[in-house]
């Protein structure tokens, strides 16, 4: 693994343990975007490894159909809501008309984030191991 790689997956790593921290402090809305945060930059060092630019977008399912093109076996990963923490990239971070953002997310919505983060942390180290 290049040392390119693995400050993309530190970044990520970084990026879970302050999604746990405000997670736990109640900051759910801003748990969501760094959950979101670390699978993209997780997916991106995969992209990375496999000798492939990333593109600039914040859609996991995008980022997920890249590494699918690459020849990376992604069949496991197929069920993860990835669609559900994409959303929380810009959402997470501005209001909508009178309503802020910590108004529209709550502990399921961390939790949801979290869980999806986690399987692609998983995903992305499995991958990378073999």
């Amino acid at each position: 693994m290049t040392a390119r790689v693995e400050a993309w997956l530190r970044q990520a790593q970084s990026d879970f343990a302050v999604g746990k921290l405000t997670e736990k402090e109640g900051f759910h809305s801003q748990a969501c975007y760094h959950y979101s945060q670390a699978a993209e930059k997780a997916l991106k060092g995969l992209l990375i490894s496999l000798g492939t630019l990333p593109p600039y977008s914040h859609s996991l399912d995008r980022l997920a159909e890249e590494i699918h093109q690459q020849g990376v076996d992604i069949t496991t990963f197929q069920d993860v809501r990835l669609k559900a923490i994409s959303r929380m990239n810009s959402e997470t971070r501005y209001p909508y008309d009178d309503e802020a953002p910590t108004d529209r997310f709550d502990n399921k919505d961390s939790a949801q984030a979290r869980d999806v983060a986690q399987q692609v942390l998983a995903f992305v180290k499995t991958t990378l191991d073999t």
